[in-house]
């Protein structure tokens, strides 16, 4: 399924562009260096948290760390106070494999966890250039495979631009190694870093890396830089890392993809929705025509962003119920999963 508005005039939602305005002019966005990015990530995070007039609230958090078999995982651990499904999600940062942890982001494991009525575990995965590819795929994966063994249940992954790739490549091991996911959520994700974002031709195969190169936050030369990061070798189209490259996509988790209409990523997240369907597998795709990239975390900011963050949410359940086999009574308290 597709939900999708094009043509006509348009127009991003003029409330994140004055957002986007105000984040450029911000003090933190001078510095243009690895660490300066994740200040400035950090900074707008928290203050599109405090934006929010209804920020979902969980029963329980505490930090963890997973003892996996490819060494320790920091994560924070966020449960539900009414349970509306038996899964575990293991959810996984955006901040493009450079910025962000599992407490950078904890918003969104929490939105996750109230409104899919789920555990979610936010994984706090190595980041580059200190830990280039494939640092952190290894590290979600070790977790998700910790988790489908730990927990009880049934496994999910989500991730969001970056952490979307995370969750689409984990999905494809997963499958490969025979761990049974329920679900997949990937908003606005990276699918395609073949040529790192600098390769004209693998550029022109994508309509929107041209159409919405810069302006709306999230830019294509920002693309190109956290490729030569995370990837200083070039070699990007091992399916770890573009998981549109995968020979076969068949038999993964059901999946719920979400774009952006004003997000350079929108083309090649569409084509790996479309590749999904077109492998048997079941998809959720919806296409948001007036926001960008990062809308997942504006909710605060724009009412449309918050519709589209709750329906991402809905999305997952849907999967998750769905495929549940004996559903939990229903508003069951929620428990604590040892991990």
């Amino acid at each position: 399924m597709k939900e999708a508005a094009r043509g006509g005039r348009i127009r991003l939602r003029p409330d994140i562009d004055e957002w986007l305005r105000q984040r450029v002019r911000a003090a933190t966005a001078a510095d243009t260096s690895v660490e300066g990015f994740r200040i400035h990530l950090r900074a707008g995070n928290e203050l599109a948290l405090g934006l929010l007039p209804d920020p979902p609230v969980a029963a329980a958090e505490r930090d963890v760390v997973l003892e996996t078999a490819g060494g320790p995982v920091p994560a924070r651990v966020i449960e539900p106070a009414i349970r509306l499904t038996d899964a575990t999600i293991l959810f996984f940062h955006g901040g493009g494999w450079v910025a962000g942890d599992e407490h950078t982001h904890v918003q969104y494991s929490r939105r996750l966890a109230v409104e899919t009525g789920s555990t979610v575990v936010g994984v706090g995965y190595r980041l580059a250039p200190e830990h280039p590819f494939p640092a952190a795929f290894d590290d979600c994966l070790a977790a998700t495979l910790h988790v489908a063994e730990a927990a009880p249940g049934r496994t999910a992954v989500a991730g969001d631009s970056a952490g979307g790739q995370l969750a689409a490549s984990v999905a494809l091991a997963c499958r490969d190694q025979g761990v049974p996911l329920a679900a997949q959520l990937l908003i606005s994700p990276v699918i395609d870093v073949a040529g790192g974002y600098a390769d004209p031709a693998v550029n022109a195969r994508y309509a929107s890396r041209t159409d919405r190169a810069d302006g709306y936050g999230l830019t294509l030369a920002a693309m190109r830089w956290f490729a030569e990061q995370y990837v200083p070798s070039g070699d990007a189209e091992d399916w770890r890392l573009s998981p549109l490259h995968a020979s076969d996509l068949t038999g993964v988790a059901p999946a719920a993809v979400h774009t952006a209409g004003f997000d350079p990523l929108r083309d090649e997240g569409d084509a790996y929705a479309t590749a999904l369907h077109a492998a048997g597998v079941p998809v959720i795709h919806r296409e948001w025509p007036t926001l960008n990239h990062s809308y997942f975390g504006l909710g605060g900011i724009s009412p449309t962003a918050e519709q589209a963050a709750q329906q991402a949410t809905a999305d997952l359940r849907t999967l998750l119920t769905t495929a549940q086999a004996e559903p939990p009574a229903e508003h069951a308290e929620g428990g604590r999963v040892g991990l």
